[in-house]
């Protein structure tokens, strides 16, 4: 099924979701404070349901935020914490089974005080063999390119990814209130942490496979680094041969020819800048003159965006934009051009398999430096809960 990017006007809310559970807590309170122990099937039960809910609230938001602006922080919580909603559920319908069949009677409220530990059990699968994909990756590239500390991203990930699996595996707590305290909130954490990079390798996969409709006025290509002699990377090749051929296929089905923007300054190290470097490709690949429009200025993916938006405004152009740069920089990139509301959609190209794993590892930390307020009300919530829980269960 192909989701239309950019077909909604309208943000999609969870405030449904934040009342289901004030209403969930509420319900819970009243069954296991004055049900007794036969209030405790309902209270599982209800449990299953709220989660069920979740879910299915989480992943429509997640559709529609799509269809509104798939270049948001949004995509990757919704995913994320559909994924992490799913695993409570699961869990809670193995007690349920559990309690009616007389094999075991767990407490609800230390289910969900582990619910995160739990959810590290069904996902350690993945965590393992992403961890070592990612070792592996950045091994080659290290062969490849060098030994330099921003090659070396990837295994630091792995191996951060594995050390939290390994504490909360075998640390146990010793029964006490603050044992039990401390390991809840770095599971907590870990679950933040989790959830923001399953949500984000589902971001990136659906931004980076999508194809863009053949209507476009306007293609805009972000700028890398070029080599000593001024002429393109294989990498800044790759983003302009990207361009060039979706402007291809657009005219081949009877559309109009776009116009480009190449965007991108110069550096200290930098004979011209990497705009010059784009349109002199673009020249000798037969676009025209005419059709191309070099913003010089920019030395970030933020200033490309805002510095191309003051371009086109000059040139008194609009209309439909597509940009087009390395698959692992699609989603961050549409991210900046959403900052300086401009909606324009994304386009990647391939580059080689040992080098988009760790730079997509250094997209996602930097995705995890932005937006820090929100970031800091998101893990103050999980914190609030755990804790919460704590004190109840002691």
């Amino acid at each position: 099924m192909r989701i239309p990017f950019d077909s909604l006007d309208k943000k999609p809310k969870v405030w449904n979701l934040a009342i289901l559970a004030a209403v969930y807590a509420a319900a819970e309170a009243c069954l296991l404070g004055f049900g007794g122990e036969g209030g405790k099937v309902p209270a599982e039960l209800l449990t299953i349901l709220f989660c069920a809910a979740a879910v299915a609230l989480l992943l429509r938001a997640f559709l529609r935020q799509l269809r509104y602006n798939p270049y948001s922080y949004n995509t990757i919580y919704y995913s994320g914490f559909a994924l992490f909603a799913l695993s409570v559920c699961l869990t809670h319908i193995y007690t349920l089974a559990e309690r009616l069949s007389g094999m075991g009677e767990r407490d609800l409220l230390w289910s969900l005080l582990h619910a995160s530990r739990n959810y590290l059990l069904l996902s350690s699968p993945f965590l393992t063999l992403f961890s070592a994909a990612l070792f592996i990756s950045n091994v080659s590239l290290i062969r490849h390119e060098g030994k330099r500390p921003v090659n070396a991203l990837g295994m630091l990930l792995a191996l951060l990814l594995l050390g939290g699996e390994a504490v909360l595996f075998f640390v146990r707590p010793d029964g006490s209130f603050l044992s039990e305290l401390l390991l809840s909130l770095f599971a907590a954490g870990y679950l933040y942490f989790e959830c923001m990079l399953l949500g984000t390798i589902a971001a990136f996969a659906i931004v980076v496979h999508y194809e863009p409709e053949k209507d476009k006025d306007v293609l805009i290509v972000l700028g890398c680094g070029i080599r000593r002699d001024g002429t393109p990377t294989p990498i800044l090749r790759g983003r302009l041969d990207r361009a060039l051929r979706f402007a291809r296929e657009q005219e081949a089905a009877g559309g109009k020819a776009p116009v480009f923007v190449v965007s991108g300054g110069q550096g200290p190290d930098e004979v011209i800048s990497e705009a010059a470097c784009m349109r002199r490709y673009l020249l000798e690949q037969g676009v025209p003159e005419e059709r191309i429009i070099a913003e010089d200025r920019s030395a970030d993916t933020a200033q490309n965006m805002a510095f191309s938006k003051e371009k086109l405004a000059e040139a008194g152009l609009g209309g439909k934009l597509a940009y087009a740069t390395t698959n692992y920089h699609v989603f961050r990139a549409g991210l900046k051009a959403r900052r300086v509301k401009m909606r324009a959609v994304g386009m990647g190209a391939a580059t080689k398999w040992y080098f988009w794993p760790n730079a997509a590892v250094r997209e996602f930390v930097g995705l995890l430096t932005e937006h820090r307020l929100k970031q800091a009300l998101v893990i103050l919530g999980l914190a609030v809960v755990h804790v919460a829980l704590c004190i109840l269960l002691f």
